[in-house]
C-alpha cells in the first residue's frame, strides 16, 4: 500500500520542458495571427478521428474484455461555452497514458518539426495550409488558446488517467486525472480575440466546412452536425441524379443544375474518390460560392485544401468538385502538392475520365455538348495553345462554325474532313473578328465557286490555338488569305473571262496608280486569280504563323505591325472596271485616289487589321460628295 505522502507526491504536478523545436513553434503560433485560425478545430477533429481509428484497430487485434468501455459509442463531442469562453473536444478513441502524453505532446520525435519551421519561415502567410503536414496539427490550438488542458485515459483497463496542461510557454505540467471514461478531452481556454470559437453556430460552420465527412459522428449542442457519408465515397450506382444535383448546389450555391457530373471511384493506380461537375454556365452571378477556382481536396474525408489547382490542367479550371484520396498525407502544402507522386497520377486519372465523359456527351447528347462548347470552348482552345501534350485529347472536342453551317450549328474537324471535296488538299480556315465579318470576306470567293467549306475562326483565342496546331490527321490547315494556295480549277473557270471585264491596258493603268498611291503599305497590287463577287482582297505575303502572331499581339494589346499584303483586284467587278477606265483616262482624278484608298481600308477592315476605322469617315464623306455632285449634274 502506498503511503499518504507518496500519494500526495504522485498528485503533485510534474513540470516538463517542451522540446526546443516545439518552443520555437509555439512562439510563432502564439505571436502570429494567420488568416485561417479556424483550422485548429479541423486539426483536433482529425486527431480525434485518428484516435477512434486506432481504437478500432486495437479491437480487431485484442479481446473485447481487454479494452476499457468496449461498448462506448465511437464518436466526437464538442461543447462550446460562450460565458466561460471555453471549447471542449472529446473523443472515445484509444486515449493516452501519462508517458504517451509526454511523448505525443511534449516532443516531436518523428514529425520533422525543423522541416515544418523552415517551410513556415519561407511562407509565413501559409500557416493554415501547412500546419498539419509535419504532425504538428495539435499545436495550432495555441493560435486561439490562452491555456489548453488535455484529459486522457487509455483504452488499456489498468492504465491511469492523466492531465496535461500548458499555456504555450516554455513548459507544461502533467498530473493524475479523475477521468473514468476512455478517450481524450481537450479543454481550450480561448483568447479574448478568439471568443468567436466558443459560439455554437461558428463551431458548426467550421465542422461543416472542414470535417463534414469524418467517418464518426460529431456531436455539438447534443446533435450530430456532420453528414459522415461522403457522397463521393458511395458507389456511383447507389447515388441518384437528384443527390448529385443537390450536392452540386450545396457545393457551389449555383441555382442551375450542372451540365455534366463525373463520378470517379478507383483504387489503382491511385486511390481516388471524386465527383466532378461541369456547370451550366461560365458566369454564375454574384452568389457564386467560390472566390477562386480549384477542386476541394480531401484526405480520408478531411478537407485539406479549399482550392486545389493541381488536380486538373489549367484549361479545365472551370470544373467544380471534390477529390478524396488516401494516398495523400493530411494538409499537404502547395509545394508538396505539386511534387507529391500521387498528384500526377490523380491528375491523369481525373483528366482522362473527364475528357472521356465529354466525348460521350458528344456522341450521346450533341445538343448538350453544343451548350458546353458555347460556354467553355474557349478553355479547350487555350489548352490547345498552352499544353501541346493535351492536343491529341482536345482536338476531337473542338467545334467550329463554317461557310456551310447555319444558326447555332457546329462542326468538328472529323465531321469537316468527312465532307471535304475529293479534290480538296487542305482544311481551310478564315480568321475574323466576328461571324458576320467572316461571311462577308472576299477570300471566300474562290471557295464558294468550288463548293469548298471554310472554317470560321472568330474567337480571340483562335490565333493562339493556331500557333502550334497546323494539321489534323495528316491534312494541313491553311489560311484562306494565303496567295500560294493550290486550288483546283472551279467549274466553268475557263469561261469566266467576261466581255465586261476591264481591258488589260486599263487594268494595268489602275494597278500602277494603286501602287503609287498605296506605296509601302502593300507589297504589290495585281490582278486576283480567284475573285468573283468581291472587288478586292488583301492576300498575305508572310507565313501564316507570322501573321497570326501579329494578331495575337494585337489581342494582347501589345505593339504590333499591320501585315503588308498584296492587294488583288477583280477585273470583272463593275467598280474595278470603272476605276480602271478612269485610271486610263484621268489618272489624277480625286475620285480615283479616294476610291483606291477606300478599297484598301475596306480590305483592312474586313481582315480585322484596321488600326483606326474612324479615319475613314472624311474620305467616305468625300466620296459621297463626288457621287452626289456627279448625279446632280448628269
Amino acid at each position: 500500500m502506498p503511503t499518504e505522502a507518496a500519494a500526495q507526491d504522485a498528485a503533485r504536478p510534474q513540470t516538463f520542458e517542451f522540446q526546443a523545436e516545439i518552443r520555437q513553434l509555439l512562439n510563432i503560433l502564439i505571436h502570429s495571427l494567420y488568416t485561417e485560425r479556424e483550422i485548429f478545430l479541423r486539426e483536433l477533429i482529425s486527431n480525434a478521428s485518428d484516435a477512434l481509428n486506432r481504437f478500432q484497430f486495437e479491437m480487431l487485434t485484442r479481446q473485447a474484455e481487454e479494452a476499457l468501455d468496449p461498448e462506448a459509442e465511437l464518436a466526437i463531442r464538442i461543447t462550446a461555452d460562450e460565458a466561460a469562453r471555453t471549447l471542449t473536444i472529446s473523443d472515445t478513441g484509444v486515449g493516452m497514458t501519462q508517458t504517451e502524453l509526454v511523448e505525443n505532446l511534449g516532443t516531436i520525435a518523428h514529425s520533422g518539426a525543423a522541416t515544418f519551421l523552415q517551410a513556415l519561415k519561407e511562407r509565413p502567410q501559409a500557416g493554415g495550409e501547412i500546419i498539419g503536414q509535419f504532425g504538428v496539427g495539435f499545436y495550432s490550438v495555441f493560435m486561439v488558446a490562452d491555456k489548453v488542458e488535455v484529459m486522457s485515459r487509455s483504452f488499456r483497463p489498468t492504465a491511469e488517467p492523466a492531465r496535461w496542461v500548458s499555456t504555450g510557454g516554455q513548459t507544461y505540467e502533467i498530473t493524475p486525472a479523475l477521468k473514468t471514461t476512455r478517450g481524450t478531452d481537450i479543454i481550450i481556454h480561448l483568447k479574448e480575440d478568439a471568443a468567436e470559437f466558443a459560439s455554437p453556430w461558428r463551431v458548426e460552420q467550421i465542422i461543416k466546412k472542414h470535417s463534414d465527412f469524418v467517418s464518426y459522428p460529431i456531436y455539438a449542442a447534443e446533435r450530430q452536425v456532420n453528414r459522415r457519408t461522403a457522397l463521393w465515397r458511395k458507389p456511383p450506382r447507389e447515388v441518384s441524379d437528384e443527390e448529385y444535383i443537390e450536392f452540386y448546389k450545396q457545393l457551389t450555391l449555383d441555382f442551375e443544375e450542372p451540365l455534366l457530373h463525373v463520378h470517379v471511384a478507383a483504387e489503382a493506380p491511385v486511390d481516388v474518390h471524386a465527383i466532378l461537375y461541369v456547370p451550366a454556365r461560365r458566369e454564375r452571378g454574384f452568389l457564386r460560392l467560390h472566390t477562386d477556382y480549384g477542386l476541394k481536396l480531401y484526405s480520408r474525408k478531411v478537407l485539406i485544401q479549399e482550392y486545389n489547382k493541381d488536380l486538373l490542367p489549367n484549361h479545365l479550371r472551370f470544373v467544380e468538385g471534390v477529390v478524396d484520396s488516401e494516398d495523400l498525407p493530411l494538409n499537404i502544402s502547395r509545394e508538396s502538392v505539386q511534387s507529391h507522386r500521387a498528384i500526377e497520377q490523380l491528375r491523369r486519372t481525373l483528366t482522362g475520365k473527364l475528357l472521356k465523359e465529354l466525348q460521350q456527351l458528344v456522341e450521346q447528347a450533341p445538343e448538350r455538348y453544343s451548350q458546353f462548347w458555347r460556354e467553355f470552348g474557349l478553355f479547350l482552345k487555350e489548352g490547345m495553345a498552352a499544353d501541346p501534350a493535351a492536343r491529341s485529347e482536345l482536338t476531337p472536342l473542338l467545334r467550329f462554325r463554317s461557310s456551310k453551317t447555319e444558326g447555332d450549328e457546329l462542326i468538328s474537324l472529323a465531321g469537316h474532313k468527312a465532307r471535304m471535296a475529293e479534290e480538296q488538299k487542305a482544311i481551310y480556315y478564315l480568321l475574323a473578328d466576328d461571324l458576320n465579318t467572316a461571311r462577308r470576306s472576299p477570300h471566300l470567293d474562290a471557295f464558294r465557286s468550288r463548293q469548298f467549306e471554310v472554317l470560321f475562326l472568330t474567337d480571340p483565342l483562335d490565333s493562339f490555338m493556331l500557333t502550334g496546331f497546323r494539321e489534323f490527321e495528316g491534312i494541313p490547315l491553311r489560311n484562306v488569305d494565303d496567295p500560294t494556295l493550290d486550288l483546283p480549277p472551279a467549274p466553268n473557270e475557263a469561261a469566266t473571262e467576261r466581255a465586261e471585264s476591264a481591258p488589260p491596258e486599263e487594268l494595268a493603268a489602275l494597278i500602277e496608280r494603286a501602287r503609287a498611291i498605296l506605296g509601302e503599305r502593300v507589297t504589290d497590287v495585281r490582278e486576283g486569280a480567284h475573285l468573283t463577287s468581291s472587288p478586292v482582297r488583301l492576300a498575305a505575303t508572310e507565313t501564316s504563323q507570322a501573321r497570326e502572331m501579329q494578331r495575337v499581339y494585337r489581342l494582347l494589346d501589345q505593339p504590333y505591325e499591320v501585315p503588308k499584303g498584296i492587294l488583288e483586284l477583280n477585273r470583272s467587278h463593275p467598280l474595278i472596271r470603272h476605276l480602271a477606265h478612269l485610271a486610263a483616262t484621268r489618272p489624277n482624278d480625286e475620285l480615283l485616289s479616294a476610291a483606291i484608298e477606300q478599297l484598301y481600308d475596306n480590305a483592312l477592315l474586313l481582315e480585322g487589321w484596321h488600326p483606326n476605322p474612324a479615319e475613314m469617315a472624311p474620305r467616305i464623306q468625300q466620296l459621297l460628295e463626288i457621287a452626289a455632285a456627279a448625279r446632280a449634274t448628269s
